[in-house]
């Protein structure tokens, strides 16, 4: 197989950080898992448009839908942190600014898929 770094970057050791394909892969297929776990979300509220809290906490209390909507909670938590990661890779200059920016774009998104998982697991709980 040929080497495709040029003379400069074999000794300076720059080449694949072998980061690139495993980026591409999770963002696709988080991206493809998203597509009927949000199909589930649009139809579970179409379903319970008009319905009172009693009935709306009774359809979450149901692992059939607590199930999905964690995955889908984590899913597309996922797929907004890689691609919040790679905006701030291309745009933002400066690399104290770029290390702050990915530090604050994964707890952000921590924070959001933390407190949606707890939501849910409480409705779901009936608590």
């Amino acid at each position: 197989m040929a080497d495709m770094r040029t003379p400069l970057n074999k000794v300076r050791g720059l080449g694949s950080a072998k980061e690139g394909a495993d980026h591409f892969w999770r963002q696709r297929v988080t991206a493809l898992a998203n597509i009927p776990l949000t199909l589930f979300l649009v139809v579970s509220i179409a379903l319970l448009a008009g319905g009172d809290h009693a009935q709306v906490a009774a359809y979450l209390g149901s692992p059939l839908a607590a199930v999905p909507l964690l995955a889908l909670v984590i899913s597309a938590a996922i797929h907004m942190r890689l691609g919040m990661q790679v905006i701030i890779e291309d745009y933002v200059y400066g690399e104290g600014a770029k290390v702050l920016c990915l530090v604050a774009n994964t707890f952000f998104t921590g924070l959001v898929a933390l407190t949606c998982v707890y939501a849910i697991i409480k409705l779901s709980l009936g608590s």
